[in-house]
């Protein structure tokens, strides 16, 4: 890539594509990524190229992700006119677009054609072994969770940010189960504690921990909550709303969920759409696979589609 004549932030931008994207390539195949907060396929596909990136550890694959919010530069160079787009990378230079293989058997097939045109040096099996690990790991901590007990799947995500510093999937987890636990400050620290890492710093993972702690900051003792309910209660569009933020922060999703959706189905377009975008967020926060967000999701779309 071309670095002559560009400003400081454009020579940034290459420097950081540089070590992260084309010094691994040298000897490994690098699956390119190009995705965005806000894009629903890019989220769906992203569980598939983690999976099979993880499965062809030992073959020499590796994932990294570039946001084109944040690196507009990089994705010009590109040409990259929608997401996601994905590209299988080898020394330096883009070999082939994987961006229509969206399932896993898609994906495994054309990496196997590309990895035996090409001398990709072959990973550690330990590595990959480890990564495969890893993820299950990740899922185990993902369901107990999502079972309700925070500070066990704390623990187990803590002990997987050990073993891999640079899972986004770990870190991410671990800030949102510290929160669920109550630990605010484990949290916020754990989230810093991750943002040092730029290969994880922007991964869609990091910005949904960031999301939950953010939502965390409303919290407020019983004394309080129990007076903004009161205010609530009163129909004020403005105090329901706070209320809301308050009983999330506080661990009570479902009345938190409840007084969005009354208050979606009173008004759905009160402070440009204020209710249905704080739900949004919540889903982001808890998890899109979480039980609650499933269901609430089904509330949800009742009230908008009938």
């Amino acid at each position: 890539m071309a670095s002559m004549g560009l400003s400081i932030d454009e020579q940034k931008a290459v420097d950081r594509f540089r070590q992260d994207i084309v010094e691994p390539s040298m000897t490994k195949l690098v699956i390119l990524d190009f995705y965005a907060d806000w894009c629903g396929p890019c989220k769906a596909l992203a569980p598939v190229l983690e999976k099979v990136a993880a499965e062809y550890a030992d073959k020499g694959v590796t994932l990294r992700k570039i946001d084109v919010d944040k690196e507009q530069f990089i994705a010009a160079q590109f040409q990259v006119q929608s997401i996601p787009t994905v590209y299988a990378m080898f020394q330096g230079q883009p070999v082939a677009d994987l961006t229509n293989a969206r399932s896993e058997s898609q994906l495994k097939q054309t990496l196997d054609q590309i990895l035996a045109q090409l001398a990709v040096q072959a990973g550690d099996a330990a590595d990959g072994q480890q990564q495969q690990d890893v993820s299950q790991f990740v899922a185990m901590a993902e369901q107990i969770l999502a079972e309700g007990d925070a500070e066990r799947a704390a623990g187990i995500f803590g002990q997987v940010v050990e073993m891999a510093l640079d899972n986004a999937a770990a870190q991410a987890g671990l800030v949102r189960a510290l929160l669920q636990a109550g630990h605010t400050e484990a949290a916020q620290a754990a989230l810093q504690a991750a943002e040092t890492n730029p290969a994880i710093a922007a991964d869609p993972l990091i910005e949904q921990a960031r999301t939950a702690l953010d939502l965390a900051g409303n919290k407020v003792d019983d004394g309080e909550l129990a007076e903004l309910k009161a205010k609530a209660e009163g129909g004020d569009m403005q105090a329901r709303y706070d209320y809301a933020e308050a009983a999330f922060a506080a661990g009570q999703r479902d009345a938190a969920a409840d007084e969005l959706l009354g208050m979606f189905e009173a008004d759905r377009e009160w402070n440009e759409g204020a209710a249905k975008t704080k739900l949004l967020q919540m889903f982001e926060a808890v998890g899109l696979e979480d039980p609650w967000v499933v269901a609430t999701r089904r509330r949800l779309s009742r009230l908008l589609f009938g």
